[in-house]
């Protein structure tokens, strides 16, 4: 069952949004060749506690760091650690924020230092994605009208859809009904309804979009080891716009 939440609902997830976006602009500047993505774990953190809301990842069904970090071929859930960073690389980094009893979720891929035109396209397309797909996250439209629009644009640039891991409904857990896929058929699925909360989070790939879990049990990267990005933000539906919750 997808849970209507109440306008009281909506502004705390706002106020929870609000932490998620502050916190990746603060990791934005922090971004470039040298520095480990634990540093970026630890800054992101420090953060997250200090405006009073807990690290939503930590410790989620053992997940042993506060954000995801996966750099270049890892689709999503990396674990921080002392990787650094590399000029050329791009970093997808995902933040949960659990704020007053409601969650928060965001992720956005990042160039590091100079990167290939290929790496820019595909970040460029990823984040793209996400507003074609958030076009149909309205009252009336049925679920996989964003599903296909996402696709759609995608597969435009013979850039491919990961199918394993989807978008989800959140509020009082991080991970509610529906499962929200970035493919399908158009016209399928329950009819959008004001106060409806989504995470939508295209994740693509340049080659094939087979992935497979690492050794480490979260790490997911791409099959053909070729990049991936991610873009990901909460989104409420309304009677007019959608609003996205993790946008400053």
């Amino acid at each position: 069952m997808i849970y209507i939440k109440s306008h009281q609902e909506i502004e705390i997830m706002r106020e929870a949004g609000k932490i998620v976006a502050e916190t990746h602009e603060l990791l934005k500047k922090s971004i470039k060749p040298g520095i480990t993505t634990i540093e970026l774990d630890k800054i992101a953190e420090d953060f997250i506690r200090g405006k009073g809301a807990i690290p939503a990842f930590k410790g989620y069904n053992g997940f042993p760091a506060s954000i995801c970090t996966s750099i270049n071929h890892e689709v999503v859930h990396g674990i921080p650690g002392l990787k650094t960073l590399q000029d050329g690389d791009i970093i997808s980094i995902d933040i949960g924020v659990l704020h007053k009893g409601y969650y928060g979720d965001a992720a956005e891929t990042h160039p590091v230092g100079n990167i290939s035109p290929e790496a820019q396209k595909l970040i460029d397309v990823t984040r793209q994605s996400f507003y074609e797909g958030i076009k149909f996250a309205k009252e009336g439209y049925r679920l996989s009208d964003i599903s296909h629009a996402i696709q759609s644009y995608v597969e435009s640039f013979n850039l491919a859809v990961v199918r394993n891991y989807v978008g989800h409904g959140i509020g009082i857990n991080m991970h509610e009904e529906p499962q929200i896929p970035n493919y399908g058929l158009p016209g399928k699925g329950p009819r959008l309804k004001a106060n409806m909360v989504f995470a939508i989070e295209p994740m693509i790939n340049i080659g094939t979009y087979d992935v497979k879990v690492l050794s480490d049990g979260w790490t997911v990267v791409t099959l053909d080891g070729e990049y991936s990005a991610h873009y990901e933000h909460t989104v409420a539906i309304t009677d007019g716009e959608p609003e996205i919750l993790t946008a400053l």
